[in-house]
């Protein structure tokens, strides 16, 4: 008989909804059905909200003690949330690196909280690559849900700065993640669709020419490598086309807006082209119902099933 994969959740933002949503999903039984969730987190924060819940406290818990709960006020975060959110995810993914866990969840992190504890943070992939030691220019952030998966050539920058990185090695890095993840939770052969930088890709021209200097290029190298890419395709009707095993797409909005439009409670943010299998939620800490008890568990359930799925593929 096989074991069920142990997943590590790290539990987020203290602060935030993340205690409240790993006790959730950690009872969930359609969770424990196919894995064994472990938070990492703080045993008494986890209390106090199990406590809120009227749950008995979990009991598979990595407890770092990165925290004092006497000081925590729910829907208040600070620099020490910040510190304690890293400390989490560091810890979670040291795990998976020891073989102690065969991915990784992490709850909602507070941006702005991270950099009020001084550390420099713009978001889970650069900090997963430097995490493990793997190069920060190959891993990229992939969105799963179940209709769309969609990675992106650039992240959490403002556009001008990400329009300067793109460019034909980084699309075809991205593409390369993308069919190595893919193949990796069980798709042998994918199709991936390219979007393209401007309106419309261009319109032949007439919007830009990036299209056919930067991305037409990329396409080709990443065919000849053996990855059945396809484009470039305008970000506006590329997903009609639902023969694509992914969409891989430029910056930001032009991934982010359809995920969370189609299935904002029921998508995972995987960060790809590192060793460890690491999702996070694609939501917010949602401060202002925090410590009420009404936070949904619902996306990182699924972002559990995705993952605990991809070990048993």
């Amino acid at each position: 008989m096989t074991s069920k994969p142990r997943i590590a959740i790290a539990m987020g933002d203290p602060a935030g909804i993340g205690p409240e949503i790993a006790i959730k999903a950690s009872l969930n039984r359609e969770v424990r059905d196919i894995c064994d969730p472990v938070i990492v987190g703080d045993y008494e924060v986890l209390a106090r909200y199990a406590h809120t819940l009227r749950k008995s406290p979990p009991e598979n818990v990595v407890d770092l003690g990165a925290i004092n709960v006497n000081f925590l006020t729910p829907g208040e975060s600070d620099a020490s949330c910040g510190r304690a959110i890293l400390e989490y995810a560091g810890k979670a993914v040291d795990m998976a690196l020891a073989g102690e866990a065969d991915a990784v969840v992490a709850c909602p992190q507070t941006q702005s909280s991270i950099k009020s504890a001084g550390i420099d943070f713009d978001g889970y992939p650069s900090w997963v690559a430097r995490r493990t030691g793997t190069d920060p220019d190959d891993v990229f952030m992939m969105l799963v849900s179940d209709r769309l998966r969609i990675a992106h050539v650039t992240l959490h920058l403002g556009i001008r700065e990400a329009l300067d990185l793109i460019d034909v090695p980084r699309i075809v890095r991205t593409l390369t993640a993308t069919q190595t993840s893919l193949q990796r939770i069980g798709i042998a052969a994918p199709k991936i669709a390219v979007s393209g930088i401007n309106p419309h890709a261009g319109e032949g021209g007439l919007f830009g020419s990036e299209e056919a200097e930067i991305v037409a290029p990329a396409l080709e190298q990443a065919r000849a490598a053996g990855i059945d890419a396809h484009g470039p395709f305008g970000a506006d009707t590329m997903y009609l086309d639902k023969s694509a095993d992914a969409y891989v797409v430029m910056y930001h909005d032009q991934g982010h807006i359809p995920a969370k439009l189609v299935g904002f409670d029921g998508t995972a943010a995987l960060a790809i082209g590192t060793p460890v299998l690491f999702s996070s939620v694609a939501h917010g800490s949602a401060l202002d119902i925090a410590g009420r008890g009404k936070a949904s568990s619902s996306a990182l359930v699924w972002a559990i099933k995705q993952l605990a799925g991809a070990n048993n593929a």
